[in-house]
């Protein structure tokens, strides 16, 4: 019983619906699809600014969507009390010339289940970031523009493990900079919420038997090194949920151009993922340098 409600939590998919549209932001955008190696089909919204700078948007995991996070649903203890809405940075991104790529990664919001249907953390959902930039690559209007990632929690994980696959992102030329938000291993997370050790060894059990694999043993810091365009890292330095001795390593592993931002913002995880939506300009430098 512990085995299965401990695994859900962490790889159930289909646990974010959309909440949100860029019609209400007033946006000019296109539903877009598009498949990734394995053939899962992705979707999102292609919203529209200029043709020569693009932004790849890849969110967070487990409860999060393309638009964002809601906690309705969540019940009374959701760990943030107000939508986080990824669409106000695309506005902002929109308005200073950048067309935005916002997809939902396999097992999110309207994209398709994985091959493996469940949620990996980034070694399954790294393909989607690929096929992400390949799709945006492909479009005549962007064939000779700079691409910028900006990647959220599993977002960034997967971006890493993207660095780390042969053909992956290494050899994508139009990818110019990285914007990586709170990055994050499974097991750090894990030792943070403070669970009890039997019940982490059940869901352990039970995820492995889902995945294949220990969900502990992938480590995309390993992959930091690969990462060959500059890279800003950004973390609330309050999260409750991370270790910070592993984001330092994981920023200490990037070989590239780089800078660290620490953001002193109220003691969530969730505060640094509305932050973006709350001061974009304190991001867009970054993109503005590099691409």
């Amino acid at each position: 019983m512990f085995g299965n409600m401990v695994s859900n939590m962490m790889v159930k998919p289909a646990q974010s619906p959309l909440f949100d549209s860029p019609a209400d932001y007033g946006l000019d955008y296109e539903n877009v699809e598009f498949k990734a190696r394995d053939g899962v089909t992705l979707r999102g919204w292609l919203i529209k600014g200029g043709t020569d700078r693009v932004i790849v948007q890849s969110h967070f995991g487990v409860q999060c969507n393309r638009g964002g996070w809601s906690p309705k649903g969540r019940g009374p203890i959701a760990p943030w009390k107000e939508d986080i809405k990824f669409l106000r940075q695309a506005k902002y991104l929109s308005e200073q010339g950048y067309s935005v790529l916002m997809y939902d990664l396999r097992g999110h919001g309207e994209s398709d289940l994985g091959t493996i249907p469940w949620v990996s953390w980034g070694p399954e959902e790294a393909k989607d970031v690929i096929a992400a930039v390949d799709f945006m690559s492909a479009r005549s209007e962007f064939i000779n523009a700079s691409i910028g990632l900006l990647s959220i929690c599993m977002g960034s994980a997967s971006t890493t493990y993207a660095y780390g696959l042969a053909d992956g992102l290494a050899s994508r030329d139009q990818v110019k900079s990285l914007v990586a938000v709170q990055p994050l291993l499974y097991s750090y997370f894990v030792k943070a919420l403070g669970m009890p050790g039997f019940m982490e060894r059940a869901g352990a059990k039970v995820s492995r038997q889902r995945l294949g694999f220990d969900m502990a043993e992938p480590n995309f810091i390993d992959d930091a090194p690969k990462i060959s365009v500059p890279t800003l890292v950004i973390q609330n330095q309050n999260d409750p949920w991370t270790n910070l001795d592993m984001v330092e390593s994981y920023y200490s592993a990037l070989t590239v151009e780089k800078d660290l931002q620490m953001l002193d913002l109220e003691e969530s995880r969730f505060a640094g993922y509305d932050y973006l939506g709350r001061a974009p300009e304190t991001f867009i430098g970054w993109f503005d340098q590099h691409l």
